[in-house]
This record gives C-alpha cells, structure tokens and sequence, in this order.
C-alpha cells in the first residue's frame, strides 16, 4: 500500500480514552455501550409550531433531556465503555442563525458524562445540510471531529460512516470516494488477525426502517446503495448497524444483519418516549434493548444489563 493511502487510513482512525486500538484489538469478554439518536436541540418546539425548517428558536426542553440522558448514563453499572450518539446532534443547518448557540449548549449539556465512558459523534443530515458540501463537511469536522472513522473496543471493530454520503453527494463527490475508498479498506482490514469478534456500523440514516426491500423514502439510503451496503458488510461479517434518524423505533433483521434504528433522546415523531439503547456485546451476539429516560434511572436497569450481558 502507498505511503500516502496508509497515512489516509490512520487518520481516520480514532482512538479515545481507553480506547487505544494496541489495547482494544484482543476479545476481553463481554462489555456493554450506549447507542442514542437525535438530541436535536431545536426541533421538538419547531415541530409542534408546525415549522421544521424555519423554527427552532428555543431548546430548553432538550438540554434537559440531554442532562437526563447523561445522568442515567453515568449511574450504570457495569459502566458501559462508551456512548454513540447518532446524528441529528443540532436542529439548526449549517450557517443558520441558532446553529452555534445550539451546539454549544449540547457540548455543555453532555460535559457531565463520566470521563471514563467516551462520547463518540455520528454525522446526521441536520449537521451537515439535505445536501452536504465541502464546507459543511469541513465545519461539522471542526466542531466534532471526523464525519467517518473507525476504533477497536474490547476485540469489536466499530465503524463510523457519513450516511448523508450515501444519500445525497452531488455536491460533495470527492468526499463520498474518499468515504468508499475507506470503508473497503476497513471491510478488506477486518479479516486480518486478529479477527474481531464482531463489527459493528454507526450512522444516521437507516439502510431500511422495517424491511429489506421497501421503497425509498426520506428515512432510509436508496435501494440501489442500501443493498450494495448491505452485501459488502455481510462479506465482511458485520453483525449490526445502529442508527436513528427516523425518531422512533424500528428495524429489523435481513440475512444475518442486524438494523437498529434508535429512537431520539429529543423530540419523538411516534409512540415512543424519549431514550436511548443499552447494548451488550458478547462473544456469540449483540443484544439490545430501548430504555426511557425514567427507566434509565429506576433502580433495577442494572440487574437487566447484567442478564443481557449472560444471555448468549
């Protein structure tokens, strides 16, 4: 491989505390994470005054859900070994006006989360516009940090895509090659030893919401691109892609493959309630289960956790 595409490759690297990959690569047994979607700090006011696009002047309701979120978390025991957030981060677009009020107040609402649990970012189409460019993907990035990448925890590789590349990029071409160029390389990686136990995918916006072959909407990847998603990480033995973007539960199971699409700690477009995931890795399975933000901090979470992380 050339000098350059090798540099290419580790500086879409991360690694957190505790995370390093020297120390992550080699299967320790099971451990548990936290995967949450859409704080999206804007949108619940903006949906109920029916304007989605041009509201979004006031968050409170959603810091206080975040802080809630970030309590919860930081009760649990085991202590999981970091928490994804999926997209959707902000409600206001790039360049608008409460884009940097907003994130501001989620970087101070998350400053509580425990030092020894990572926050681990996933780019979502409100961080980086409907239609991404060079600009916004270079802003996103500044403010928190790679829109793709990979790490290692515990002998899982976990992968960290820019799903809005996969939807709409005819304003952002070269960055959706350089995406693909990385991700085959990671696929190609994963099969080197030593192997990981599992593989996991991060991004925003499904590959599907309940099945395989449904028709494209705005809350799934087009067919055309899903399934050729869906084939690459099947090779290459992907156990699970967790997601949000649809603000409410949903997913399925296709051929071995696990989508989770992941309710929002913020404003909810269905019957949930605001949540997030509690997911146990062991060495056969990926299991996982949706809490509401009042069960997160009900006595008892534990006790379930634990049997999660026995189950398989």
């Amino acid at each position: 491989m050339a000098d350059t595409e090798e540099m290419f490759l580790r500086a879409k690297h991360r690694t957190f505390s505790g995370l390093t990959e020297e120390a992550e690569r080699q299967w320790t047994g099971p451990f548990c994470f936290v995967q949450a979607a859409d704080p999206q700090l804007g949108l619940m006011k903006a949906w109920r005054i029916g304007d989605a696009v041009g509201g979004g002047d006031e968050w409170e309701e959603e810091v206080a859900l975040t802080k809630q979120a970030v309590a919860g978390v930081n009760q649990l025991r085991p202590r999981p070994r970091f928490m994804v957030l999926c997209g959707d981060l902000v409600h206001a677009m790039p360049g608008t006006e409460f884009r940097e009020a907003q994130e501001r107040d989620l970087k101070e609402a998350l400053r509580e989360t425990d030092p020894s649990i990572p926050l681990v970012f996933v780019s979502g189409n409100h961080d980086l516009d409907q239609v991404p460019t060079p600009s916004t993907v270079e802003q996103y990035c500044r403010a928190w940090g790679d829109d793709y990448f990979s790490f290692w925890v515990g002998g899982v590789l976990c992968l960290v895509l820019n799903s809005q590349l996969y939807f709409n990029a005819s304003a952002c071409p070269q960055q959706k090659e350089a995406q693909e160029t990385w991700l085959e390389a990671q696929l190609s990686r994963a099969s080197s030893e030593p192997k990981p136990k599992h593989i996991l995918v991060f991004q925003h916006i499904p590959l599907y919401v309940k099945s395989h072959d449904e028709q494209d909407e705005y809350f799934n990847l087009p067919q055309e691109t899903r399934q050729n998603l869906m084939e690459r990480f099947k090779r290459a033995g992907v156990t699970a892609v967790f997601s949000g973007h649809y603000h409410r539960n949903a997913g399925g199971c296709h051929d071995g493959l696990d989508m989770v699409v992941t309710s929002a700690i913020g404003c909810q477009l269905g019957d949930d309630t605001h949540g997030v995931r509690l997911v146990a890795v062991t060495a056969n399975a990926v299991v996982h289960r949706y809490y509401s933000l009042e069960q997160l901090g009900q006595r008892g979470v534990d006790e379930e956790l634990r049997k999660m992380l026995q189950a398989c």
